[in-house]
């Protein structure tokens, strides 16, 4: 056997020899990971639950009791100072509600929560303890369902009424069901404002007496500011007067006042804003008139919602396309466009009518079949009105 021979084999023996070993070490380790595993599960002490404790503490003598409560309470004041808000989950609240009740000295135990948090704990669960009794196992509602839609239909068409009202009305039709049934589906209908009316109610109510004016600021192709002043009625939206200046005065805005209520034509009330530019002199042609003038609050625009509608729609129909050149010629385009609201264009809300469609005897006509339609343009081609062809 050549010496390269023997070399190879050593070799090969040595290498075996050294996996062996480290295989060796290896299982070394795991044994002494396992046995110290082990001993330690051992000699670890035991920790019974509340219920083994609590029937352990009973055969136990009281100074023993005393001396291990000592020592659990002062490691919890160690904890304390660690764990900011320990995690107590819903069985543990039971458990420390329960144990409240049989400590004298509860409050002084409490160490990881204060004892407001748990008489919140208290309450919450004397809450869903008698939500679950008072809870029905039946859903079905012992009255029709037609009862109790007119019932919430009676509450939200009727907001000056109350539960005996509404039950009196029931009565009438022969429907015949408690005050507190009543009282109990008004509840999802109602509002726990007090049933005074609100603003929107009163201009509903008083729409056919109610006129609002309102000043809109134009700036003409010199960048100079030109001011157009509107009057709207509340009832069918039309727009009573259109006047357009460069000095809204005091004076100014009362002749406008008086060129729009001719001949003792006049509403009862007349909406405004704040604005200074109402004076002495428009307030004095008011009274004169027999007008008793509303003020909107401060920073409020809904209140006047129909002036300042009108007012939107003026500009992106109208103003919103033109350069405007002079006072004249706003003048005009605010006239042609008064005259195409009253008499032309649909209102959303009024249904899609037209304010002064009563005056129009074409707006009232029915379409009938195999008729033309003949579109006129109005406004410079600006809008189109659709009529029937005679």
């Amino acid at each position: 056997m050549s010496a390269k021979g023997t070399h190879e084999e050593v070799g090969g023996k040595l290498m075996m020899w050294a996996a062996g070993v480290a295989c060796l070490e290896r299982w070394g380790v795991r044994c002494v990971l396992g046995l110290q595993h082990r001993f330690s599960h051992w000699t670890r002490p035991p920790s019974p639950g509340l219920l083994c404790g609590t029937l352990g503490d009973v055969t136990r003598s009281k100074a023993d009791v005393i001396a291990e409560n000592a020592l659990l309470r002062q490691q919890l004041i160690v904890l304390r100072r660690q764990v900011k808000r320990p995690r107590v989950t819903p069985t543990d609240r039971l458990l420390l509600v329960m144990l409240a009740r049989c400590a004298r000295a509860w409050r002084d135990a409490l160490l990881i929560v204060q004892p407001d948090t748990l008489l919140r704990w208290h309450r919450a669960s004397f809450r869903l303890i008698w939500r679950a009794k008072s809870t029905t196992m039946s859903r079905t509602p012992k009255i029709p369902s037609e009862t109790i839609a007119l019932i919430r239909e009676m509450a939200a068409d009727n907001r000056l009424w109350g539960a005996e009202r509404i039950r009196g009305e029931l009565l009438k039709l022969g429907i015949h069901v408690s005050k507190r049934t009543v009282q109990k589906y008004m509840r999802h209908v109602r509002s726990r404002s007090t049933p005074s009316q609100t603003w929107a109610t009163f201009l509903r109510n008083h729409a056919r007496d109610i006129w609002a004016c309102d000043f809109v600021q134009v700036t003409d192709w010199s960048f100079r500011s030109l001011f157009a002043f509107f009057i709207v009625d509340h009832a069918s939206r039309r727009v009573v007067h259109v006047g357009v200046t460069r000095h809204p005065t005091d004076a100014w805005v009362a002749q406008q006042l008086r060129e729009a209520t001719p001949f003792g034509k006049h509403p009862r009330f007349l909406l405004r804003d704040n604005d200074s530019k109402y004076g002495a002199a428009f307030a004095q042609v008011a009274k004169i008139s027999g007008i008793e003038v509303l003020t909107t609050p401060h920073r409020a625009p809904r209140a006047n919602a129909i002036c300042e509608r009108f007012l939107g729609s003026v500009r992106r129909e109208r103003l919103d396309h033109l350069l405007i050149l002079h006072e004249r010629h706003l003048d005009r385009a605010l006239r042609a466009y008064a005259v195409y609201f009253n008499h032309d264009r649909p209102h959303q809300g009024m249904g899609q009518r037209i304010p002064d469609a009563r005056q129009d005897g074409q707006a009232q006509s029915p379409r009938t079949a195999g008729r033309d339609i003949i579109a006129h343009p109005i406004l410079g081609g600006l809008h189109h009105d659709y009529r029937v062809a005679a």
